[in-house]
């Protein structure tokens, strides 16, 4: 193995370019999904990696979790041994693990809360809370397969998404945030919110979470997907309403008052924070992206992204090297 199987826990830092141009340059839809993708590829690669370190660095330990026949002096002189990087790995993994378990709990409990507190409300694609504090955000879970009356009626796009939004969960705004905006700034919310469920962008959001914990060299990574998936709405809220302009004024209301969602796993319509917001909002100022696009090899984004692609295939070859050479080498001394 040698130090191809340390390659894992560094080869993130290949995608670190990725994430700040494909944020940029790449349709909000591409650019979440392949974020995603190269970051819950090197998690998984990053996290074998410790695993396997735990393993051969802890084989001459004494009480190693390793079965008794394979203690035999044949088989720990086969075994690299590295006492510093087992004892360093068993506490990685161990963090890795907790945190990984801890973010994955808080985002189950919370979406368990929040469909508790929507349990006594009328049916509906939107729940509205009457909460002087303004926020707005998608809840994703079961929900009714057909949308209640009011704003999810005005908000129908002819294209079969709403009623299909309705079964994957629901919109969740305070009468604070819809004091806040107009009847075209809450069509922009209530279809905003609508694509998050449609797109499923919950989900993109906890990988990518649950990612950085595992390698803290993922984080912009999570960044920028949690910057995309909201592009990705953005748009999607402008083709539905026509009105690009619209989104953008809500986007930027919702921003001044909003704040945010009750974890950072749930997509929202504004955050709080002034930081993408300016940029979301130049974006919808400007043309709509091109819905089918991939960038020029000689671009700066085509070899960014061509440069992530070789670390996540480099970062699981090095993974599943080590895997293979580890099982040969305890096969060959170990008599199963």
């Amino acid at each position: 193995m040698g130090v191809f199987v340390f390659l894992p826990l560094v080869l993130p830092l290949t995608a670190l370019p990725v994430a700040h141009l494909a944020a940029l340059h790449l349709h909000p839809r591409v650019a979440t999904r392949l974020l995603s993708a190269l970051a819950a590829v090197l998690a998984v690669c990053s996290t074998l990696c410790l695993g396997l370190l735990v393993v051969v660095g802890t084989a001459q330990l004494p009480g190693n979790p390793l079965p008794d026949a394979w203690s035999d002096p044949e088989v720990r002189e086969a075994v690299p041994y590295d006492e510093i990087a087992g004892k360093a790995a068993i506490v990685a993994l161990a963090a890795v693990a907790v945190s990984c378990a801890c973010a994955a709990w808080r985002h189950r409990r919370v979406r368990r809360r929040a469909q508790e507190a929507l349990a006594g409300l009328p049916g509906g694609e939107l729940a509205v809370l009457t909460d002087e504090a303004p926020y707005a955000y998608a809840l994703p879970g079961p929900g009714p397969t057909r949308t209640g009356d009011g704003a999810g009626d005005r908000e129908g796009t002819g294209d079969g998404t709403g009623a299909a939004a309705g079964g994957r969960g629901r919109i969740v705004v305070s009468t604070g945030m819809l004091a806040c905006l107009d009847d075209q700034e809450r069509d922009a919310l209530i279809a905003h919110e609508r694509a998050h469920l449609a797109g499923r962008h919950h989900r993109f959001l906890l990988t990518v979470r649950l990612a950085a914990r595992a390698n803290p060299l993922l984080r912009p990574l999570r960044t920028a997907v949690a910057y995309t998936s909201e592009r990705w709405a953005d748009e999607d809220a402008a083709r539905v309403t026509g009105e690009r302009t619209v989104v953008a004024r809500a986007i930027g209301k919702a921003a001044l008052v909003s704040r945010g969602t009750p974890a950072p796993t749930l997509a929202g319509f504004a955050a709080p924070s002034p930081g993408p917001v300016p940029r979301r909002v130049a974006a919808l100022l400007g043309p709509a992206p091109t819905a089918v696009h991939w960038p020029s090899v000689r671009s700066a984004v085509g070899l960014a992204v061509w440069a992530a692609a070789a670390g996540t295939v480099g970062s699981a070859l090095s993974s599943a090297n080590a895997m293979v050479t580890l099982f040969l080498v305890l096969q060959a001394a170990t008599p199963f």
